[in-house]
């Protein structure tokens, strides 16, 4: 897919390579604006993804060598895996694959890239992993405020309400999942 071919597509880019926030919702309605199909919001979602593991990877490996030099890094190390096993357990076992795709879509692709590293996958599967459930996430997303977005019509109340669903509803689950046990 040539992004010169549709005008607008660089900007989308940028905005879905915002790692939080409100850079899904707002590239979805910029790229609806610029008469972007949804097949090409995917494809640029999935190359921002791909950008991110190439930019992402060399950070987790540097982290991960000075965290076998560095008791303090360690320490760090050792809390963000603690916080990766917690959330794999919401999710099943930490090893298997749909338990890692639930922890990418569920907290982030990062999360889910250092979550399949910990489980002993490599790059490649690692990624695949992560970016597997992240896009599953954006699609809901997409899917969710290209449909708001019809109904409301104003970008900016759109983009605020489906931010603030993309915080509430995780921690409302978490909430009602909590009450229950």
């Amino acid at each position: 897919m040539d992004p010169g071919a549709y005008p607008g597509a660089w900007g989308v880019l940028g905005l879905f390579c915002i790692p939080i926030g409100g850079g899904i919702p707002a590239g979805v309605l910029l790229a609806k604006a610029r008469g972007i199909p949804w097949p090409v919001m995917e494809v640029l979602y999935f190359v921002s993804d791909v950008l991110l593991a190439c930019t992402f990877e060399p950070v987790l490996r540097f982290l991960i060598l000075l965290g076998r030099r560095s008791p303090a890094v360690k320490k760090v190390a050792d809390a963000i895996r603690l916080v990766v096993r917690q959330s794999a357990a919401r999710y099943g076992s930490a090893a298997g694959p749909l338990a890692l795709i639930g922890i990418a879509f569920g907290v982030d692709p990062m999360t889910g890239r250092a979550a399949a590293h910990a489980a002993g996958h490599g790059f490649v599967a690692g990624w695949a992993i992560a970016i597997a459930g992240d896009m599953i996430y954006f699609t809901v997303i997409m899917i969710s405020t290209l449909w708001l977005g019809s109904m409301i019509g104003d970008g900016t109340v759109v983009t605020f309400i489906i931010l603030a669903l993309m915080f509430a509803v995780p921690a409302a689950i978490r909430k009602l999942k909590a009450s229950r046990a």
